[in-house]
């Protein structure tokens, strides 16, 4: 028995109400306190917008209320990298924005919370968003931890050139090599005896 031949406007018709083929797009303008959200359909209607505070309560409440599979995207900030870990795991897609690029892009524009939301949702609608390369978490903390450390070191030496130049001040030999030893800078200082009290007070 043969079928009746299916229309290809019927078809197109069918996937569009398929809640299965239905894909948001979601723009995600990031601050320290809040986020402002816009999600989008593929058409461009507005589905939803609002803002939400910035904590991760918050944003699995919302995350979690999202009934459709949905891509997102923000712009990388100082505050972007822990809201992009938190709302990966219920992604589709994921990205960040090339802040540099995107200014680009919106430069000249009448700007608030909630436009941002909305071109940054149109960008990625239509495949137009800049993005830029997000490290993995791993790496995030170890680098965290190289820059901490490399700051600690520089505190140090800058300690250490403060001590040298008050000790050198008043005329006291010291060993260059030893004097970030913490047992020889205590024993050097006690050592000390014509020294005014004020390079004591310090070096202590």
């Amino acid at each position: 028995m043969l079928r009746p031949a299916v229309s290809s406007n019927w078809l197109r018709n069918h996937n569009q109400e398929n809640p299965m083929t239905v894909i948001h797009y979601i723009g995600l303008d990031v601050h320290k306190k809040t986020i402002s959200y816009c999600v989008k359909a593929a058409d461009g209607r507005i589905v939803q917008e609002g803002k939400l505070a910035a904590t991760r309560p918050a944003l699995h409440e919302w995350v979690k209320a999202q009934r459709v599979p949905w891509h997102g995207a923000m712009e990388a900030t100082l505050f972007s990298a822990w809201i992009y870990d938190t709302l990966k795991p219920y992604a589709e897609r994921l990205v960040m924005g090339h802040p540099a690029r995107m200014k680009a892009i919106t430069a000249g524009k009448k700007k608030s919370d909630s436009i941002d939301a909305r071109t940054i949702a149109d960008l990625l609608r239509c495949d137009l968003l800049p993005t830029c390369y997000v490290m993995a978490p791993e790496m995030r903390d170890l680098r965290r931890l190289l820059r901490y450390r490399n700051l600690v070191v520089q505190q140090s030496v800058r300690m250490q050139n403060k001590m040298a130049g008050l000790l050198m001040e008043t005329g006291t030999a010291f060993h260059k090599d030893k004097l970030h030893g913490k047992k020889y800078f205590s024993e050097l200082i006690k050592s000390l005896q014509e020294v005014p009290e004020s390079v004591r007070i310090c070096s202590g």
